[in-house]
């Protein structure tokens, strides 16, 4: 088991590929802290890890917040004493609106969750993987719409840009005691376009114009494989990637 007595926080955890992620983690051994707003949810998800290797420990909250994100690695410290590897997996998406449709609310939203976040909880995790000897992992979920398309709305494709951007920079500055990579996926099955209730009509088309739509849709569990495999001593000389993950659609 490649992460036996890890500790790893996972945002995003109560569904979609932060659920598979924290599913994962536990399989091979460590304690998962599970972090997302619906506690319901998370609470099964630790129950569904009893009898694993590793362990589901639920923390509920809204990870836009400074002190949820700071709250959840005090959290994982308490618990195991330690922060091997925090995963940024939470986000939302912006209802592929165009920059002249974009309200200062949504554009806000946006950046709280998918950039300021990630931006808390890292700043928080170096202070505590620098003072350790083991050194420590970050993982970041980003999107291939921050690495080499636009295939989104102008908010969530300037918050994947930044994240992208915030992990090298972190990877460069931290070399030799922090990882930091990104995984970029595209389209992968979850509920995330449940929530799209506004949907630009122009900027969906726009999307669409063009797209190869006979490339399948990748399944929560190929990302939850690469993520593992990036935070893993396998991937030790790993720093400072983006890992593309969608099936081949950014090569058409």
């Amino acid at each position: 088991m490649r992460f036996e007595g890890k500790s790893v926080v996972v945002t995003g955890a109560s569904s979609g590929m932060g659920r598979a992620i924290a599913l994962d983690f536990a399989k091979e051994g460590a304690t998962v802290i599970a972090v997302a707003r619906r506690k319901d949810r998370l609470e099964a998800l630790a129950a569904e890890a009893e009898g694993l290797a590793g362990k589901i420990l639920p923390y509920a909250g809204d990870v836009s917040a400074q002190e949820v994100n700071e709250g959840m690695i005090d959290f994982a410290v308490e618990q195991c004493g330690k922060l091997d590897v925090l995963v940024n997996n939470a986000g939302i998406m912006d209802e592929f609106k165009p920059i002249g449709e974009v309200d200062n609310e949504q554009w806000a939203r946006v950046m709280n969750v998918n950039l300021t976040g990630p931006m808390y909880a890292m700043r928080k995790a170096v202070a505590v993987m620098t003072a350790q000897e083991t050194g420590g992992n970050i993982v970041n979920v980003a999107s291939i719409g921050g690495v080499r398309g636009c295939r989104a709305g102008a908010a969530y494709t300037a918050s994947k840009h930044a994240l992208v951007g915030l992990t090298k920079n972190t990877a460069f500055m931290y070399a030799g005691k922090v990882r930091c990579n990104a995984i970029c996926p595209g389209g992968v099955e979850t509920e995330v376009m449940n929530s799209q209730t506004n949907i630009s009509q122009a900027g969906v088309a726009r999307v669409m114009a063009g797209l190869d739509t006979s490339i399948p849709s990748g399944k929560t569990e190929d990302i939850a494989t690469a993520v593992l495999y990036v935070a893993s001593d396998d991937a030790k000389f790993m720093t400072g990637a983006e890992i593309v993950i969608d099936g081949g659609v950014s090569c058409n």
